[in-house]
Parts: structure tokens; C-alpha cells; sequence
């Protein structure tokens, strides 16, 4: 067994191999305090015809880990939440740039965590653990590759922040690399400029040296032999016949105007050169499709570079027309309509109540916990003109749907301001590139045109790059097809004030700081002109809800008096609910939450919840109602399920001779609460309130 120790931000990172999950191509236990994860790698003895490297990344938290039950009534683990599709995600984005570009052969990567002491975050432990079990492997690859998250804590930057100190961090960034450059950023920020942004970038690159040299120092005590493999590369004939076919003609296509026929031009010319090159090459013919498509990615790139116009006609930092609709669809409570070029997303809010929130059950919290801010974003294959079958949500819509999330998060209400649930959701109805960054800029206008006041409006750009040795291009608002044949795909969303959210993929070895800090900067620019944009359609909040969205009124009562508003079996808040039709909810801190579409209703439903934890105050003139009358005089309901005595002296100026003769049962009628006795009986006046004849 091999194992190394250091350690590393304040806590003890710990990697061995060899005792667990020894028939796997190559696998690793990585340790930091008490959360470990499991890495198992496998792959496949042969070459994969699919169109792309068939890699998969698996993440699973078991519970076990933190010793608890899977929830529900299946007392096993289901389907990933989509935390730890997230995680999945990063950790695929992270290894993918690294495997050789020709290696087809199919990979798994399965990583369990298998113990978490709920303040270490097992997402980056998993990360490490997938390099040090590829780079163990027989699988080639370019690693090792290491992970940090990096937070900021009053003003100064902290490694693996614990989930603790997350919550008090203005910065949550994920940061994949090695000593020399950045290969996969995820994250999120309270509006921290680009510079800030740049500077922590810097910072994790030097713990990510940290981890790398103790990959490094486990993988040199090993000797594993790679696996042979097969390099895909076409005959030397083939790629110089197809190239002199189709060269002129794919420049041609690529730079037609619409998408559409851009798509439809190259799939023609595709297909035809494949026939013609087939009946020339034979036994070459599978080949001849990847050849035709590496030639329209080499003439785009070559364009770009030498003569700095791209396939639409744009030049390196131009945005794309942008038009944007508000307040369309008559009942949601917000919508907008953002459209960037050919990409179009219609993005709607709603807003809720307690009862809305997301409940959440996570390994890396004791207790239950849950959310109240949602967003969602779906991608249907018309978007792109395609036909598919639907298979509910994918990974990618997951992604790109939490990406957003973010952007918006940070610029909300605090809850006890606003103490609405939200949920908006975005539909890309045409896309042709960032069609996330669409959903911010729409999800920011939808919020405002509900009437949610966010701190500032919110929009985000894709950024890419084109890298051949020293020649670079840092294009900005890039097409589909400058991020699926391009090098970068770096996603900048925020204010003017400052980022909330980003995300970079890259498929080359990695990038420097250098041209990170270049590509933000690029990023603020664009993202300032979409912003002004964004402004002559609507630039602040509604002042008012929708008119179909619920009212929602708080009121904090002391923690010791909940029982007395859910009364018996839930008696009195049932029937505070069926007098008002206000909806009523309590948390156990003592906020009691009403919502209801009328006004009225929910201030009625307070005035009741007020009037049963309210203290008599002696002093105070009530209106009450008379319960039952005696002799000696009335028994007067001031407050909700509180009499007083009003006696038969107390009724009037002139003497009473019959209770009856001036109050009787059911009658509604002013007093004033003269005194409070030791055991808590009350003394009311009707005669203080009435002038002497």
C-alpha cells in the first residue's frame, strides 16, 4: 500500500492506493479531516466509435458517510441529487482537456464518498482523488491535476474554507490546475471586481501546487504500465483529399450569415465529400466524416487568427444585437423575453410561500435544510432544430441551471425583507451560444418585472478562446460554434459593480493568469454594454407584486407562545385559516408566516395571531365582546381567549340596577382595563370611557 501525508490548510490531507478496489484499472483513497473519498477507475480494452471520448464521471455520497438513513420510504440511495451531479460535472471538466486527443477507448470514473465530518467539502477531496487514481492507472493521461476551494473571510482569502466559514465568505470559488496554469474554474461572489477575482485565482494556484507535488510524491512510488492503445489518425491521402475538395467551400459555408443555413450548407458539402471521397478511399470511409469535420474546425480558427473576422462577420469584442421584452405572459407574476443573436431564452418568476421551499437532505449537514430560491433551466431540442427523444433533465441543464442560480442569488432581499419563496424558470427557445448567460440576463429582468427588489440588475457573457502556439484570440459573446471548436468557454455573469458568478472549461493543458485576468476584463466591457441594454427596457424593480402573486405578512412572536396560536390539534390555526383564507406558518424560532392573494384576508389573519399573544396592558382601552352577564355584571372578551371582569359598577355613571339594562351577551363594547389582580383576574371599566352627565 502506498500512502503520503501532509498537511495542508490547517488540516491533514492524507492519499493512499493499493488496499481498496485493487481489480480497478487504478483507484485512491484521499482523506482531509475526517471526509474521505473513494476513486475507482476503469476502462475499456477497446476503441470507442462514438463521435467523442466517451468519458463518465460518477459522484455518489452515501449517506453512511455521515451516519444517517437515505430519505424517503426506499431506505436506499436513488438517483444523484443535483449536488452531486454538480460535483460530477466538475470533476469531468476538470480531468476531461488531459486525456489524449486521439484515445477513444471508454473511461469511468466512479468516486464515493464514504465518510464526511460535515465541515470539509467532499468535492474537492474527490477531485484530487481522480487524478491520483488516473495518474495510477493504465488509462493515459496528461495528470496530475489538483482542486482547491478558495473563500474570503473579512477581507483575506482562505483555503478549503470550512462549511463554516463559507457562510461568513463573500467569495465560494472551485479551481482545478496545476503549478504552472488554471485548468477549470466554478463559483460565485458578492460582487467582487474582476482584480479581486484575478487575486484569487492567484492564490489557489499556489495551494494547487501544494497538492500536485503530494500527488506527485505517492505517484513516482509507483510503476504502473499504461494500457496500448490505438491512435485514430487518418492516412496522410485522406486528409489532403478531402482538404483539396472541400476547403474553399467549407470557408464559404462557414461564413454564411444564418445559422441555419451555416448548418445546413455544411452538412450538404459533409455529406458529399464523404460519397466522393468513399468511392476514392474505401476502406478509409469511417474516417472521412472526422476529416471534414477537423477541416471546418482548422479553417475557423485560422480565420479568426490571421484575420481577426469571425464566421458571422464580427469582429474579437462584439457583442450580438440584443432585444428585450418585459411583463408578456398575462399571469405569471414575472416574465421576460431576452434575445442575443440567435439566442433566445423566456424567463418567468414566481413567487411562493414557506410551504414552497425545497427541502434538503445532505451528508454534509445534521439537520434538515432547505431553499427558497430556485432556478431551472431547460433546453428543448427544437432550440437547436434538433429531433430527440426527452428523457427528463440532463446533466448539462443542471449545470447550466445552477450557474445561473448563482448569478442571481446573491443579489436577492434578505429573506426577513422579503420572505418569499422564488422559483424562476428559463426556456431557451432558440440558442446559438450561451444560452445560460441569456437566462441571467433574463432572470434578472423576469425578478424586476416581479417586483423582487435585487440589489442591482444582473447580466453575464460567454467569453472564448482560439490558441494556436503564441498566436491568441480572446473572442467575446461566442456562437456555438466558436465554443464547440474553440479552446475556452469561460462564463462571466455580475452587476456593474462586480461578479457573481463564473465558470470556465477549457480544452487545452490549462491557461495563465495572464490571459484569465485579459478574457475577465474583455468580460466586464461586454457585460456593462448588455447591462445599459437591459436598462432602456425596464432598469429597476416594480414597485408593486403582480396581482396575482399571495401577500405575505411576518409577525415574530415569542417561541414560548407558539402553542397558543396552533392551539389543540391545530384547532386554532385551522381555524384562523378557514376565517381569513389566509395561509398560516410557524418555524420554531417564532415567525409566524401569512400569505394570502388578499390583502385584507392576511392583515385579518394577524390581527387574530396578535391578539392571542398580546399581554394585557393595563391602561388600554379594548373593544371586546361580552361572553355572559350576572348579576353583578359582565364577563368581557378583550383579547382572543382573555376576560375580564367588566363589574356592574363599572357600567355607567348612574347607578345599574340590572346588567342586562346596558350590555348584553354578544354585544360588542369599549372598556378599559383598570387593573390586573396577583392571580391574573382583570378588572375593566366602561364608565371611565363616558362622560359625566
Amino acid at each position: 500500500m502506498l500512502e503520503v501525508t501532509k498537511s495542508f490548510a490547517g488540516r491533514e490531507l492524507r492519499i493512499e492506493s493499493g488496499r481498496f478496489a485493487k481489480q480497478a484499472a487504478g483507484s485512491a483513497v484521499v482523506q482531509y479531516g475526517d471526509t474521505m473519498v473513494l476513486v475507482a477507475i476503469t476502462a475499456a480494452n477497446k476503441f470507442s466509435s462514438l463521435p467523442f471520448f466517451p468519458l463518465t464521471v460518477e459522484y455518489k455520497e452515501k449517506t453512511y458517510a455521515a451516519g444517517k438513513f437515505p430519505g424517503g420510504f426506499i431506505k436506499r440511495e436513488g438517483r444523484p441529487a443535483e449536488s452531486e451531479i454538480l460535483t460530477a460535472r466538475i470533476i469531468d471538466r476538470s480531468i476531461r482537456p488531459l486525456f489524449p486527443k486521439s484515445f477513444q477507448n471508454e473511461v469511468q470514473v466512479f468516486a464515493y464518498v464514504i465518510s464526511t465530518d460535515q465541515e470539509n467539502g467532499a468535492d474537492v477531496v474527490a477531485l484530487n482523488g481522480a487524478s491520483v487514481a488516473l495518474a495510477l492507472s493504465s488509462v493515459p493521461w496528461g495528470g496530475p491535476v489538483a482542486g482547491v476551494r478558495i473563500g474570503r473571510v473579512d477581507g483575506e482569502f482562505v483555503m478549503n474554507p470550512t462549511f463554516e466559514q463559507l457562510e461568513q465568505s463573500d467569495l465560494d470559488m472551485f479551481v482545478a490546475g496545476n503549478a504552472q496554469s488554471i485548468q477549470m474554474v466554478e463559483g460565485g461572489s458578492l460582487e467582487l471586481s474582476e482584480e479581486e477575482i484575478a487575486d484569487s485565482l492567484a492564490f489557489a494556484q499556489k495551494g494547487l501546487a501544494e497538492v500536485v507535488a503530494l500527488q506527485n510524491e505517492l505517484i513516482e512510488q509507483a510503476s504502473t504500465a499504461k494500457m496500448e492503445w490505438v491512435k485514430n489518425e487518418a492516412p496522410e491521402e485522406l486528409t489532403a483529399r478531402v482538404n483539396d475538395l472541400a476547403a474553399e467551400r467549407v470557408k464559404t459555408s462557414l461564413n454564411l450569415a444564418e445559422k441555419s443555413e451555416r448548418s445546413k450548407a455544411l452538412e450538404e458539402l459533409r455529406q458529399e465529400i464523404k460519397t466522393q471521397v468513399a468511392e476514392e478511399f474505401p476502406e478509409e470511409a469511417d474516417r472521412i466524416g472526422s476529416e471534414f469535420d477537423q477541416l471546418v474546425s482548422t479553417t475557423m480558427r485560422s480565420q479568426i487568427l490571421e484575420t481577426g473576422e469571425r464566421i458571422d462577420g464580427r469582429d474579437a469584442d462584439t457583442v450580438r444585437d440584443i432585444t428585450c421584452e418585459v411583463g408578456l405572459i398575462p399571469r405569471t407574476h414575472g416574465s421576460a423575453l431576452f434575445t442575443r443573436g440567435q439566442t433566445q431564452a423566456l424567463v418567468t418568476t414566481t413567487l411562493g410561500t414557506v410551504a414552497d421551499e425545497q427541502r434538503l437532505d445532505s451528508i454534509d449537514r445534521r439537520e434538515q435544510t432547505s431553499k427558497s430560491f430556485m432556478l431551472h433551466y431547460n433546453f428543448p431540442s427544437f432550440s437547436v432544430g434538433e429531433v430527440r427523444p426527452i428523457r427528463g433533465v440532463s446533466r448539462r441543464e443542471v449545470g447550466h441551471g445552477n450557474l445561473a442560480e448563482r448569478a442571481l442569488q446573491a443579489l436577492l432581499p434578505p429573506y426577513d425583507e422579503f420572505p418569499y419563496t422564488v422559483r424562476v424558470v428559463s426556456e431557451i427557445l432558440e440558442s446559438n451560444g450561451s444560452s445560460s448567460m441569456a437566462t441571467v440576463c433574463g432572470g434578472s429582468l423576469a425578478l424586476m418585472d416581479a417586483g423582487v427588489s435585487i440589489k442591482s440588475p444582473c447580466a453575464g457573457v460567454a467569453m472564448g478562446l482560439i490558441k494556436e502556439g503564441d498566436k491568441v484570440a480572446i473572442l467575446t459573446d461566442i456562437l456555438g460554434t466558436e465554443d464547440h471548436l474553440g479552446d475556452m468557454d469561460f462564463k462571466v455573469a455580475g452587476t456593474r459593480n462586480g461578479i457573481t458568478s463564473i465558470q470556465m472549461d477549457i480544452k487545452i493543458d490549462g491557461l495563465d493568469l495572464a490571459l484569465l485576468k485579459e478574457a475577465l476584463e474583455k468580460a466586464r466591457v461586454a457585460r456593462l454594454h448588455i447591462l445599459d441594454v437591459m436598462a432602456e427596457t425596464l432598469a429597476q424593480a416594480r414597485d408593486d407584486l403582480s396581482d396575482y402573486a399571495p401577500r405575505i405578512i411576518t409577525v415574530q412572536v415569542n417561541p414560548e407562545r407558539i402553542g397558543e396560536i396552533i392551539g389543540p390539534k391545530g384547532k386554532t390555526i385551522r381555524g384562523i385559516q378557514e376565517q381569513t383564507g389566509a395561509e398560516v406558518n410557524i418555524d420554531d424560532s417564532g415567525v409566524v408566516t401569512i400569505s394570502s392573494i388578499s390583502g385584507t384576508a392576511g392583515e385579518e389573519a394577524r390581527r387574530i395571531i396578535e391578539g392571542l399573544i398580546e399581554e394585557p396592558e393595563i391602561g388600554k382601552i379594548y373593544e371586546g365582546v361580552v361572553k355572559s352577564t350576572t348579576q353583578f355584571g359582565a364577563f368581557v372578551e378583550i383579547l382572543p381567549g382573555t376576560e375580564g371582569l367588566l363589574h356592574i359598577s363599572e357600567l355607567q355613571h348612574e347607578r345599574t340596577e340590572k346588567t342586562e339594562d346596558v350590555v348584553k351577551k354578544g354585544d360588542t363594547v369599549k372598556v378599559k382595563l383598570l387593573a390586573v389582580d396577583d392571580r391574573g383576574k382583570m378588572k375593566l371599566s366602561r364608565k371611565a370611557l363616558l362622560e359625566k352627565s
